[in-house]
C-alpha cells in the first residue's frame, strides 16, 4: 500500500496533509526518514512511524450502529443522510452497512469494509436469521403465528417459516417480535399487510446470535467486541 494512503486510513490527515508530513520528514519506515509519499510499504510486517507515534494500521474494522429513522442504509445518497455519516471515527472511504434496514426503521445495524463477512451474513444460503420487535395495528393472533410458520405468500415469492411471538395485545394494538431469515424490501411490513395488519413502528434487534447494545441510545454506535465479531463470523458458516 502506498504510504500517504495508508496514514490517511489511519487517520492522520487528508491525502494532502499526510503528504506534507511525509515530504517534511516527519514519517519513517523501519527506522529510515520516507520522504516520497508513494513509498510502498507492507502494512502488516513493516514499523512505520510519524512524529513519534507508531502507526497501528487495521485491515478491517467493525461497528455495531444503533440506527436512527430518517438514514438511509448506504455508503452515499443523493437525497437522504446515509448511516455511514453518523460514523464519525472513522476516516476512509470504504465502510458501508452490511445489510439494510428501510429508512424509518431503527435498530441494530452493521458497519464494516469487511466484505466476505458481508457476504457470509447476506447469502441467502446461509439464511441468516434478523429478530425485529414490531408494533402493529390490529389484533395478532395465534392464527398469524401459524401463517407465519407456513411461509407468508408475498406477490414475488413466499417467504420462508419465520416466527412471530405475541409480546402484547391491547386497545387494536399488537407487540410483537419476529425472525425472518430473508432480507427482501420492507418484507416484515409487506407480511404483515399480506394477513391485514399493519406495522406502526418496527426496530431490528438482533442479527445472528449479535443483540443490540442496550447501552446504545438512538444515533449511536461502537465497535464490536473481539469476542462479538467472533462469534458472529462462526455463525455465518455452515458447518
Amino acid at each position: 500500500m502506498r504510504l500517504d494512503k495508508l496514514l490517511a486510513h489511519s487517520g492522520y490527515g487528508t491525502r494532502k496533509e499526510v503528504k506534507s508530513y511525509i515530504r517534511h520528514g516527519l514519517v519513517s519506515v523501519n527506522g529510515k526518514i520516507v520522504k516520497k509519499d508513494d513509498y510502498h510499504v507492507d502494512q502488516k510486517n513493516d514499523i512505520i512511524i510519524i512524529d513519534d507515534e507508531i502507526v497501528k494500521y487495521e485491515e478491517f474494522v467493525y461497528y455495531m450502529l444503533n440506527k436512527p429513522a430518517g438514514f438511509v442504509s448506504a455508503s452515499t445518497d443523493a437525497h437522504y443522510p446515509t448511516v455511514v455519516e453518523l460514523i464519525d471515527d472513522y476516516y476512509r472511504d470504504d465502510l458501508f452497512p452490511i445489510g439494510r434496514l428501510d429508512i424509518d426503521t431503527e435498530g441494530l445495524l452493521i458497519l464494516s469494509n469487511d466484505g466476505q463477512l458481508a457476504h457470509q451474513l447476506l447469502s441467502p444460503k446461509n439464511h441468516c436469521p434478523k429478530i425485529y420487535y414490531a408494533q402493529v395495528k390490529g389484533i395478532v393472533d395465534e392464527n398469524d403465528i401459524q401463517l407465519f410458520l407456513q411461509g407468508i405468500k408475498l406477490e414475488d415469492f413466499t417467504c420462508l417459516s419465520s416466527i412471530l411471538n405475541i409480546l402484547k395485545v391491547a386497545n387494536g394494538m399488537s407487540e410483537v417480535t419476529v425472525e425472518i431469515y430473508e432480507g427482501k424490501f420492507h418484507q416484515v411490513k409487506r407480511m404483515f399487510l399480506a394477513i391485514g395488519k399493519e406495522v406502526l413502528y418496527l426496530k431490528r434487534i438482533q442479527m445472528n446470535d449479535l443483540k443490540l447494545d442496550k447501552n446504545l441510545n438512538i444515533g449511536e454506535y461502537r465497535r464490536l467486541s473481539d469476542e462479538e465479531l467472533n462469534r458472529l463470523k462462526n455463525k455465518s458458516v455452515i458447518q
